[in-house]
């Protein structure tokens, strides 16, 4: 790929339905998920950021810099995009999220193609009629439109794209990839059932 890109795993929630806590950091057959995930998108991107608001020091024991947000209140998504596009040392910034620890291997590469080929400001992942809008590859020059959007009260992902010229990418070969674990029961589920691909 030509452009170099920061990726970044999204664990700033507050795991509301997994009781209130850090998804992240719950194990998964004897990993904490979000090592999963940094297993998967490191080799896909040149420089690796953890967007992370409590537990800092146990995110940068995985050895990747751990960006908080700067938008107060665990405002969401954006916000971790927000704090991603800020600290990214490279023009294009990815995401994904900690609780997705079966991510496509060709995620990033799929993005960029779409991306280029498009000229569109941001790619998301796509499985048959559901996007996943925490599957992304952007443009850092979207930042100071986020920025603004953030500080005008937007807090909806969806509606935040809704105003870029976005391209959507069909994973519909991979679609069990884009699972996520929300639940203590779902991780109950992933743990009987033998690894992903």
């Amino acid at each position: 790929m030509s452009e170099k890109i920061t990726g970044v795993i999204l664990a700033g929630g507050l795991g509301r339905r997994m009781g209130g806590i850090d998804k992240g950091l719950q194990e998964l057959r004897g990993r904490p998920m979000v090592h999963w995930v940094v297993e998967r998108l490191a080799p896909q991107v040149d420089e690796l950021l953890i967007n992370a608001n409590q537990n800092g020091e146990r995110y940068a024991a995985f050895g990747h810099r751990v960006v908080p947000d700067q938008i107060p209140d665990f405002a969401g998504p954006l916000a971790g995009l927000h704090a991603a596009l800020s600290a990214a040392t490279h023009p294009l910034v990815a995401t994904a999220p900690c609780d997705s620890p079966f991510l496509p291997a060709d995620l990033i590469s799929r993005l960029f193609a779409a991306l280029t080929a498009e000229k569109a400001d941001l790619a998301v992942a796509r499985t048959f009629d559901q996007p996943h809008p925490v599957f992304c590859l952007c443009r850092r020059e979207v930042l100071p439109h986020l920025t603004e959007f953030l500080a005008s009260g937007g807090r909806k992902i969806d509606r935040w794209y809704s105003t870029l010229n976005i391209v959507e990418v069909a994973f519909d070969d991979e679609a069990e990839a884009f699972e996520n674990i929300n639940t203590r029961e779902e991780l109950g589920r992933f743990e009987a059932t033998p690894p992903g691909p």
